[in-house]
Protein backbone atom coordinates (compact mmCIF):
# COMPACT_ATOMS: atom_id res chain seq x y z
CA UNK A 1 0.00 0.00 0.00
CA UNK A 2 2.60 2.16 0.61
CA UNK A 3 4.81 1.67 -2.78
CA UNK A 4 1.58 2.26 -4.21
CA UNK A 5 0.54 5.58 -2.52
CA UNK A 6 4.28 6.93 -3.61
CA UNK A 7 3.80 5.70 -7.32
CA UNK A 8 0.84 7.73 -7.40
CA UNK A 9 2.81 10.89 -5.74
CA UNK A 10 5.28 10.53 -8.47
CA UNK A 11 3.19 9.82 -11.33
CA UNK A 12 0.00 12.27 -10.47
CA UNK A 13 1.93 15.74 -11.08
CA UNK A 14 2.89 14.01 -14.56
CA UNK A 15 -0.06 13.32 -15.59
CA UNK A 16 -1.85 16.52 -14.94
CA UNK A 17 0.16 18.14 -17.10
CA UNK A 18 0.13 15.64 -19.41
CA UNK A 19 -3.87 15.65 -19.64
CA UNK A 20 -3.91 19.71 -19.44
CA UNK A 21 -1.38 19.63 -22.11
CA UNK A 22 -3.60 17.01 -24.16
CA UNK A 23 -6.80 18.30 -23.51
CA UNK A 24 -6.05 22.22 -24.40
CA UNK A 25 -4.74 21.31 -28.27
CA UNK A 26 -7.83 18.94 -28.42
CA UNK A 27 -9.84 21.90 -27.90
CA UNK A 28 -7.53 24.69 -29.74
CA UNK A 29 -7.49 22.48 -32.92
CA UNK A 30 -12.21 22.69 -32.64
CA UNK A 31 -11.65 26.31 -31.90
CA UNK A 32 -12.35 26.58 -28.53
CA UNK A 33 -11.21 28.52 -25.61
CA UNK A 34 -8.86 26.04 -23.54
CA UNK A 35 -9.52 27.91 -20.29
CA UNK A 36 -13.01 26.53 -20.95
CA UNK A 37 -12.26 23.26 -20.38
CA UNK A 38 -8.72 23.73 -18.17
CA UNK A 39 -11.48 25.76 -15.39
CA UNK A 40 -14.66 23.80 -15.76
CA UNK A 41 -16.21 22.28 -12.96
CA UNK A 42 -15.39 18.59 -12.63
CA UNK A 43 -16.35 16.97 -8.75
CA UNK A 44 -12.63 17.79 -7.45
CA UNK A 45 -14.31 17.85 -4.47
CA UNK A 46 -16.50 15.42 -2.99
CA UNK A 47 -18.08 14.86 0.17
CA UNK A 48 -20.48 11.70 0.98
CA UNK A 49 -22.68 11.04 3.91
CA UNK A 50 -24.43 7.65 3.90
CA UNK A 51 -25.53 4.52 5.86
CA UNK A 52 -22.88 1.64 6.60
CA UNK A 53 -23.36 -2.14 7.16
CA UNK A 54 -21.79 -5.30 7.57
CA UNK A 55 -23.12 -8.01 4.96
CA UNK A 56 -22.38 -11.23 5.60
CA UNK A 57 -23.20 -10.59 9.42
CA UNK A 58 -23.85 -13.53 11.74
CA UNK A 59 -27.96 -13.65 13.00
CA UNK A 60 -26.42 -13.52 16.21
CA UNK A 61 -25.32 -9.91 15.74
CA UNK A 62 -27.28 -6.84 17.27
CA UNK A 63 -27.20 -4.29 15.25
CA UNK A 64 -28.38 -0.42 16.59
CA UNK A 65 -29.00 3.17 16.05
CA UNK A 66 -28.39 4.44 12.48
CA UNK A 67 -24.92 3.09 11.47
CA UNK A 68 -22.86 5.76 9.15
CA UNK A 69 -20.27 6.65 7.07
CA UNK A 70 -18.87 10.01 6.12
CA UNK A 71 -16.08 10.55 3.28
CA UNK A 72 -14.06 13.68 1.76
CA UNK A 73 -12.01 13.78 -1.12
CA UNK A 74 -10.17 15.86 -3.47
CA UNK A 75 -10.03 14.78 -6.95
CA UNK A 76 -8.12 15.29 -10.33
CA UNK A 77 -10.55 14.88 -13.53
CA UNK A 78 -8.34 14.14 -16.90
CA UNK A 79 -10.69 14.01 -19.74
CA UNK A 80 -10.30 11.99 -22.50
CA UNK A 81 -9.10 13.72 -25.96
CA UNK A 82 -11.20 11.46 -27.51
CA UNK A 83 -14.51 12.75 -26.13
CA UNK A 84 -14.61 14.79 -23.33
CA UNK A 85 -17.85 13.52 -22.28
CA UNK A 86 -15.79 10.62 -20.20
CA UNK A 87 -12.85 11.57 -18.11
CA UNK A 88 -10.54 9.75 -15.58
CA UNK A 89 -10.37 10.68 -11.86
CA UNK A 90 -7.99 10.16 -8.89
CA UNK A 91 -7.33 11.56 -5.48
CA UNK A 92 -6.80 11.43 -2.16
CA UNK A 93 -8.77 11.54 1.26
CA UNK A 94 -10.49 10.19 4.83
CA UNK A 95 -12.84 7.52 4.71
CA UNK A 96 -14.77 7.06 8.11
CA UNK A 97 -17.53 4.15 9.14
CA UNK A 98 -19.06 3.69 12.72
CA UNK A 99 -21.08 0.51 12.95
CA UNK A 100 -24.10 0.72 15.82
CA UNK A 101 -24.86 -2.39 18.30
CA UNK A 102 -27.19 -2.65 21.14
CA UNK A 103 -26.19 -4.97 24.02
CA UNK A 104 -23.19 -5.99 22.69
CA UNK A 105 -19.68 -5.59 23.88
CA UNK A 106 -16.39 -6.53 22.17
CA UNK A 107 -12.78 -5.99 23.19
CA UNK A 108 -11.10 -5.19 20.13
CA UNK A 109 -7.55 -6.17 21.84
CA UNK A 110 -8.49 -9.68 21.77
CA UNK A 111 -8.03 -12.84 19.54
CA UNK A 112 -10.18 -13.69 18.16
CA UNK A 113 -12.82 -10.39 18.50
CA UNK A 114 -15.89 -12.19 20.99
CA UNK A 115 -19.03 -9.66 20.07
CA UNK A 116 -20.97 -10.76 23.51
CA UNK A 117 -24.06 -10.59 24.26
CA UNK A 118 -24.17 -8.33 27.48
CA UNK A 119 -27.07 -8.38 29.38
CA UNK A 120 -25.28 -7.09 32.83
CA UNK A 121 -23.98 -3.31 31.59
CA UNK A 122 -26.02 -1.05 29.81
CA UNK A 123 -25.23 1.39 26.85
CA UNK A 124 -26.32 4.28 25.76
CA UNK A 125 -24.02 4.19 22.28
CA UNK A 126 -21.76 1.20 21.25
CA UNK A 127 -20.13 1.46 18.21
CA UNK A 128 -16.92 -0.05 16.19
CA UNK A 129 -15.52 3.37 14.36
CA UNK A 130 -12.53 2.98 11.26
CA UNK A 131 -10.88 5.67 9.75
CA UNK A 132 -8.77 4.93 6.32
CA UNK A 133 -6.64 7.17 3.79
CA UNK A 134 -7.93 6.35 0.69
CA UNK A 135 -6.96 6.80 -2.99
CA UNK A 136 -10.32 6.42 -5.40
CA UNK A 137 -10.13 6.01 -8.92
CA UNK A 138 -12.84 6.66 -11.57
CA UNK A 139 -14.36 6.17 -15.00
CA UNK A 140 -16.39 8.65 -15.49
CA UNK A 141 -19.33 10.30 -17.79
CA UNK A 142 -21.23 13.52 -18.20
CA UNK A 143 -24.18 14.15 -20.82
CA UNK A 144 -23.03 17.77 -21.03
CA UNK A 145 -19.22 18.87 -20.45
CA UNK A 146 -20.09 22.11 -20.57
CA UNK A 147 -22.19 22.46 -17.83
CA UNK A 148 -20.62 19.81 -15.35
CA UNK A 149 -22.92 21.12 -12.54
CA UNK A 150 -25.88 21.01 -14.00
CA UNK A 151 -26.06 17.89 -15.97
CA UNK A 152 -26.60 13.87 -15.81
CA UNK A 153 -23.81 12.09 -14.59
CA UNK A 154 -22.33 8.48 -13.80
CA UNK A 155 -19.24 7.38 -12.16
CA UNK A 156 -17.50 3.49 -11.99
CA UNK A 157 -14.56 3.31 -10.03
CA UNK A 158 -12.30 1.36 -6.93
CA UNK A 159 -10.87 3.11 -3.99
CA UNK A 160 -7.77 1.79 -1.94
CA UNK A 161 -7.28 2.36 1.70
CA UNK A 162 -5.09 1.62 4.38
CA UNK A 163 -6.84 1.80 7.73
CA UNK A 164 -5.38 4.56 10.17
CA UNK A 165 -7.59 3.83 13.15
CA UNK A 166 -10.04 1.43 14.44
CA UNK A 167 -12.07 1.41 17.81
CA UNK A 168 -14.64 0.82 19.82
CA UNK A 169 -16.38 3.81 21.85
CA UNK A 170 -19.60 2.64 24.20
CA UNK A 171 -21.18 5.24 26.15
CA UNK A 172 -22.16 4.15 29.20
CA UNK A 173 -25.32 3.73 31.81
CA UNK A 174 -24.51 1.35 33.99
CA UNK A 175 -21.44 -0.98 33.92
CA UNK A 176 -20.90 -4.72 35.73
CA UNK A 177 -19.96 -2.96 39.00
CA UNK A 178 -22.92 -0.74 38.79
CA UNK A 179 -21.20 2.50 37.81
CA UNK A 180 -22.33 4.81 35.15
CA UNK A 181 -22.26 7.85 33.18
CA UNK A 182 -19.06 7.68 31.22
CA UNK A 183 -17.24 7.10 27.89
CA UNK A 184 -15.29 4.24 27.16
CA UNK A 185 -12.99 3.80 24.13
CA UNK A 186 -10.78 1.05 22.73
CA UNK A 187 -7.99 1.78 20.46
CA UNK A 188 -6.76 -1.38 18.38
CA UNK A 189 -6.23 -2.58 14.86
CA UNK A 190 -4.91 -5.72 14.98
CA UNK A 191 -7.71 -7.80 14.19
CA UNK A 192 -8.30 -6.03 10.91
CA UNK A 193 -7.01 -6.09 7.40
CA UNK A 194 -5.00 -3.22 6.98
CA UNK A 195 -5.99 -2.54 3.68
CA UNK A 196 -9.44 -1.80 1.72
CA UNK A 197 -9.99 -2.49 -1.73
CA UNK A 198 -13.67 -1.55 -2.56
CA UNK A 199 -15.81 -1.09 -5.50
CA UNK A 200 -17.59 2.89 -5.83
CA UNK A 201 -20.78 3.71 -8.12
CA UNK A 202 -22.22 7.08 -8.53
CA UNK A 203 -25.09 8.45 -10.91
CA UNK A 204 -27.03 11.63 -10.37
CA UNK A 205 -27.58 15.21 -11.40
CA UNK A 206 -25.69 18.48 -10.51
CA UNK A 207 -23.77 18.36 -7.97
CA UNK A 208 -26.00 15.70 -6.26
CA UNK A 209 -25.46 11.82 -6.67
CA UNK A 210 -26.09 9.00 -4.97
CA UNK A 211 -23.60 6.85 -4.25
CA UNK A 212 -22.54 3.20 -3.75
CA UNK A 213 -19.48 0.99 -2.11
CA UNK A 214 -18.53 -2.40 -1.34
CA UNK A 215 -15.59 -3.90 -0.14
CA UNK A 216 -14.10 -7.03 -1.78
CA UNK A 217 -11.21 -8.55 0.56
CA UNK A 218 -11.75 -9.36 4.16
CA UNK A 219 -12.81 -6.60 6.91
CA UNK A 220 -11.28 -8.89 9.73
CA UNK A 221 -8.34 -11.01 9.52
CA UNK A 222 -9.05 -14.83 8.67
CA UNK A 223 -9.84 -16.55 11.77
CA UNK A 224 -10.10 -13.39 14.14
CA UNK A 225 -13.81 -13.06 13.30
CA UNK A 226 -16.53 -13.24 10.89
CA UNK A 227 -16.39 -13.00 7.44
CA UNK A 228 -18.42 -9.46 6.99
CA UNK A 229 -17.71 -7.31 3.77
CA UNK A 230 -18.60 -3.73 4.39
CA UNK A 231 -20.63 -1.91 2.41
CA UNK A 232 -22.68 1.10 2.25
CA UNK A 233 -25.02 3.92 0.19
CA UNK A 234 -26.04 7.67 0.27
CA UNK A 235 -25.36 11.11 -1.13
CA UNK A 236 -22.54 12.46 -2.59
CA UNK A 237 -22.30 16.82 -2.79
CA UNK A 238 -19.39 17.73 -5.00
CA UNK A 239 -18.48 20.71 -7.37
CA UNK A 240 -15.45 22.82 -7.70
Amino acid sequence: MKRFLLVISFLLPGSILWAQTETDTLHLKKGRNSSQISGRAADHFMLQLGYHGWAGAPDSFRTGGLSRTFNVYFMFDFPFKSNNQFSAAVGAGLGTDNMFFKKTSVDLRKYPLNFAYDTISSYKKYKIATSYLEVPLELRFVKNPDKYNSSFKVALGVKVGTMVDAHTKAKVSRDREGIGGYTQKIRDRRNFNSTRLAGTLRAGWGVFTVFGTYQFNEFIKEGAGPNVKPFSFGLTISGL
